[in-house]
Order: C-alpha cells, then structure tokens, then sequence
C-alpha cells in the first residue's frame, strides 16, 4: 500500500498572469489516503508493524482528513484504531461524513472537551492515554512526527529538485513543509502558507529543520483554522471552474489564494519556476467546525 510512487504523482500546469504554476496533484496518490497523509502515516505504520504493534492511536478535530486516512490505513494493516477528537459536543450530533467514513473503517471515536484537547501532548496526559489504552501505538496530530517528515522527504523527486526554483505548500502542523524543506536543493525556495493564525509554526519547523530556505506566512488564513471570507470561497468557486482542479478552504484554496495574491503584487515573476504541492484533505470542503 505504501510502494514509492513519487515518479507517477501528476502534475498539472495552470497559467495566471503569465506565471505557470506547476501543481503536483497529491490528491490523486491514494483515494483514501488522500495526499500528504499518504507519507505522513507511511512509515509510522510501518514502524508500528515493525515493532509488534497492532493498535493505533491518534487525534483530530471532526473534519480531520488525518483521522480519516489513519482509519483507513489502520483498517488496510489489520490494525485496531483509535481516534481521540476534540469537541466532546459532537458526541451527541449525527457523525459527519469525515467521522463517518473513519468509523466505517473501524475506528473507535472517543470525544473530550477542547480544554482537555489542548492538553494532548502533556505528561499527565499521555500518561493517562497510555493506562486506557495500553500496547497503542501513538500517532500525533495530524500525524507530524520524524517518521511522518522523513515519508515527507519523498513528495520531491529529483526531477523537481532540478527543475524548480519555488515550492509551496499548505501548512497546518509543519510536517509536510519539513520534509520538503530538507528534501529540497540549495537553490530552492520554500513557501509555506499557514491554516493557522500565529507565528507558532515557524517555531516549531526552525525546531526540525537546520535549513533556513523557507518562509510561513499566515497572511492569508483567513482569520484562523477553517475560517473563510468572502473573497476566499469566492476565489475557489472561480478556481474550480476555470481550471478543474479541487480545493478546499482550510489548506489547499488558502495556499492558492495566497499565491495568486503574490502574482498579482509583483512578488512572484513569470521566469521563476513554481511548484505548488497539493497535499489533498478534500473532506475539508465540507464546513469545519
């Protein structure tokens, strides 16, 4: 299931104010593992496997492709899964498709409040998940670990490395946008457009990686995590119609909105080369919480 496929992932070119922007269609690499959850979970399970595991635990909001995809993946190995969702309210609502489809694949939805969600990386905490759920091997959000940057590593083939001078991508825990980063060439830039409000994340990459050939920005997140504007879902309407390409608008219609903005400003010209890095999550354009 977890075969390289680096080599066969598309990539479609698109043209906005003469720039061409060369999107890789990590969305098409797996119908269930959608996009860059495909990497992320790749070694990880296989750790797991490797180490006689046969129990996943892992966390996410309520429309978290993340969740969705370890359900998935845990399903394919044969592998009990658990995953710990914030908004213990939702226990008490009809599952949306997201949670649905995870629960479908077998996994055990246990809901906690937002307060004790935040508190999900504590001692205390993982310490108390550890006695309820015993010989579970954890999985972190969004599933950004070591092993989740090093799977990260191999969404660049050498043939991007060679050939383009700016890579973008959605970031929402900073673990696709590491692997990048140190997968990438001396002469590439990285640009990283935050789902998130807060300067928290370029702590957290400068944290796992020594390069220093990238940059986040949270300009265009809208206001926060699975917050929208006007002008965002406007944006991804037209994009959508014009050039047949999926988006949604908590990472990928942000990342494309900011670029655009980028082009229009001057700060992106039509001799620099552009890779976009679809990292799929498509369950997001249903409406987050």
């Amino acid at each position: 299931m977890f075969d390289s496929i680096t080599h066969s992932i598309p990539v479609h070119t698109i043209y906005y104010r003469d720039v061409a922007i060369c999107i890789k269609r990590l969305d098409l690499v797996h119908p269930q593992i959608s996009g860059n959850k495909f990497f992320k979970l790749k070694y990880n399970f296989l750790a797991a496997k490797n180490h006689g595991f046969n129990k996943v635990i892992t966390f996410g909001g309520a429309y978290s492709n993340h969740i969705a995809a370890t359900a998935f993946a845990a399903h394919q190995f044969g592998f009990e899964s658990v995953g710990i969702i914030r908004g213990e309210e939702l226990q008490y609502r009809v599952l949306n498709p997201t949670l649905a489809t995870a629960q479908h694949f077998g996994m055990q939805l246990k809901f906690i409040s937002r307060e004790r969600y935040r508190e999900k990386s504590s001692p205390v905490f993982l310490q108390q998940l550890a006695q309820d759920y015993p010989d579970h091997y954890i999985i972190p959000e969004g599933g950004t670990n070591q092993l989740a940057i090093q799977g990260c590593t191999e969404i660049l083939s050498d043939f991007d490395r060679q050939h383009f001078d700016i890579i973008c991508c959605a970031v929402g825990t900073g673990g696709t946008i590491t692997g990048l980063i140190e997968s990438s060439a001396e002469h590439q830039q990285l640009l990283g457009f935050s789902a998130l409000k807060g300067d928290f994340l370029h702590h957290d990459v400068a944290s796992l990686t020594s390069k220093r050939n990238w940059k986040i920005t949270d300009a265009y997140c809208c206001g926060g995590y699975a917050k929208t504007t006007t002008e965002l879902l406007s944006f991804i309407q037209h994009f959508e119609h014009r050039y047949d390409i999926p988006l949604e608008h908590i990472y990928t219609g942000k990342m494309l909105y900011g670029i655009f903005n980028l082009i229009e400003q001057g700060l992106i010209q039509p001799q620099q080369r552009l890779l976009i890095i679809h990292s799929g999550g498509l369950q997001g354009k249903l409406k987050a919480d």
